[in-house]
């Protein structure tokens, strides 16, 4: 079982891949300074209790409601992709301006934090695929649920450090990851949409 814990923890670490989302946070959060921890939690929680969820129903829920992942994976990323263009071209930060200062209003700890990013269509499919694997077997299933609370929680605990890499980075160093983790984030949102078209067999 511990064998299987590990490829689990090992699988969903790399889907996840949590010192990649590091930068990413830092740059959703501007702004949210005060608020980071909360944020984080909050991302990793509501990132816990989707990842459980499709977990336990996921490919039963898709077949009930008559989605596939890989509609799941091209609406994925095109939201991805608006958050990207955000990022690029610093609508966040204008957006906030035209803003009335409230706490509410712009929190990316559902979207995109929680989801895509933490618990995205790789990392539910990731979660659907191990415990299939097991055909059903209760134990199984848990030992999924169990090494994916530990990559969130390790994606927890790096979200912790992003104030001491903010300071190290500084100003001019956050605007250029800001718009290098656009681009990237670009790239990933149309890898999902690609992938997407590919398990439709829309592109070989």
């Amino acid at each position: 079982m511990m064998d299987f814990y590990i490829t689990a923890f090992v699988t969903i670490f790399l889907v996840i891949d949590p010192p990649g989302l590091l930068p990413l946070f830092i740059s959703l959060t501007q702004g949210h300074e005060s608020a980071r921890r909360s944020i984080a939690l909050r991302a990793c929680l509501i990132a816990i209790f989707i990842l459980a969820a499709f977990g336990f129903i996921g490919e039963n829920l898709l077949d009930f409601i008559g989605i596939g992942m890989p509609a799941f994976r091209i609406s994925g990323g095109l939201l991805l992709f608006l958050m990207a263009v955000e990022m690029l071209f610093n609508k966040r930060a204008q957006r906030r301006e035209q803003q009335v200062e409230d706490d509410n209003h712009d929190d990316p700890s559902v979207f995109p934090l929680a989801t895509p990013l933490i618990a995205g269509p790789g990392a539910m499919a990731a979660m659907i695929l191990l415990i299939s694997e097991m055909n059903g077997d209760i134990s199984s299933t848990f030992v999924v649920i169990a090494a994916m609370v530990s990559v969130t929680a390790v994606t927890f605990l790096l979200f912790l450090t992003s104030g001491p890499v903010e300071k190290m980075l500084g100003p001019v160093g956050i605007k250029v990851i800001t718009r290098l983790m656009g681009m990237l984030l670009a790239a990933l949102s149309v890898q999902f949409v690609v992938d997407g078209l590919k398990g439709l067999g829309v592109i070989g």
